[in-house]
């Protein structure tokens, strides 16, 4: 190995233990090839407003209080941000339990039908906060017309220097510690302030925050009902960086450790994912599906693995086509529901341009997903 070898290779661990996993890599690429041979780009490419790729460069800043840039409890207009008038409060405020503090904005329509309606927590991806991914999924318009309460909680850029949930670390992937337990202690809250029905809560994420999504119905599958999972990743798949980071690139397959041993029911899972996605492999959808299965299969009294599969295609009007396959068990129930947009990248299916990571050639992932949980309920409060 040369010298200049030997400096790359010192780089690539200082970026590493830095938690700068793009910039180890591309560092390593040019040390081997040269950054005008390989093409690669040195500077991370700026946000789109549109479809896009959310990067899979996570650098982690432990501690620190939450830095969202808005004032705790003032009312925001009272739309999704996207200047489509809706009746409705759109707050943010600020929560803290053992496990630490989070900041979130909470959408509540001026007139719900029931006593107790539903809750819906939305994990936002990379770089994006509340007001945006309230914009790009439109979920509050969907909110007030079928009658939900959607939480926006907001990852702090002092937690994560890209606002990514830390869905990788070993420690938040844990019942009683880190991001799972905050998040599921502010769902408590939620519910129990606001007189929701805690058997009708759900969690939804795009990227790393569908793989949050993910650890919290594996980590409390007492709170969730069911889950949604755009672009994501299934738990248990990385512990820590260069794990995560292989995961994203090429899959790891399911996980044990995913396998929640206090519960007899699955948590039922909705999960998009483009088969053109560059940032987070397709296989991992499948593998959510996989270890949903998984689940079924471990904690049921019935035969193993006694489910049914129904593959449909189709396509959006003017837009991609997919393919939707529909799990059931033995008693008929929707189990699994996996979307396979084509064509489609690392982006909301269905979404409003005027979010980041959006695309609206796709079938409406925030509209199948409230169909998909409105068939959810859990059975019994634990």
């Amino acid at each position: 190995m040369n010298i200049d070898m030997n400096r790359t290779m010192q780089e690539t661990m200082r970026l590493m233990q830095a938690g700068d996993l793009y910039a180890a890599t591309l560092a390593i690429q040019q040390g081997l090839h040269g950054a005008e041979s390989t093409g690669i780009r040195t500077e991370m490419p700026a946000r789109s407003g549109r479809a896009g790729c959310i990067d899979g460069q996570y650098r982690v800043v432990p501690g620190g209080e939450s830095d969202v840039s808005h004032t705790p409890g003032t009312t925001e207009p009272t739309d999704d941000g996207s200047g489509k008038g809706l009746d409705g409060e759109f707050r943010e405020h600020r929560f803290t339990c053992d496990a630490g503090s989070m900041h979130y904005k909470i959408f509540i329509p001026t007139a719900i039908a029931e006593t107790a309606p539903p809750l819906i927590v939305m994990l936002h991806g990379c770089t994006q906060s509340p007001d945006d991914f309230a914009r790009g999924t439109r979920m509050n318009a969907l909110a007030r017309e079928h009658g939900y309460v959607v939480a926006y909680p907001a990852q702090a850029k002092s937690k994560n220097a890209n606002r990514c949930w830390n869905w990788f670390r070993s420690r938040d992937q844990q019942r009683g510690q880190g991001e799972p337990a905050i998040l599921a202690a502010l769902t408590r809250h939620l519910v129990k302030a606001h007189g929701l029905d805690e058997r009708r809560v759900y969690v939804a994420g795009l990227s790393a925050g569908g793989a949050m999504a993910a650890v919290l119905a594996s980590t409390y599958p007492d709170v969730y009902a069911a889950i949604g999972v755009h672009s994501g990743l299934p738990f248990g798949v990385a512990h820590d960086l260069p794990s995560a980071f292989a995961a994203m690139k090429q899959g790891a397959g399911t996980s044990a450790a995913g396998v929640p041993s206090a519960r007899t029911d699955p948590v039922p899972a909705i999960v998009f994912h483009g088969d053109r996605d560059m940032t987070v492999d397709p296989c991992n959808g499948a593998a959510i599906i996989e270890q949903c299965m998984g689940t079924a299969a471990a904690t049921s009294d019935a035969e193993p693995h006694a489910t049914r599969a129904t593959v449909e295609r189709g396509s959006v009007r003017g837009g991609r086509s997919y393919t939707r396959t529909i799990f059931t068990n033995t008693a008929g129930s929707v189990v699994a529901e996996q979307w396979l947009v084509h064509g489609g990248g690392h982006a909301w299916f269905g979404g409003d341009v005027s979010g980041s990571y959006t695309d609206p050639s796709g079938p409406d992932a925030s509209q199948h997903m409230l169909r998909f949980f409105s068939a959810c309920a859990r059975s019994a409060i634990n």
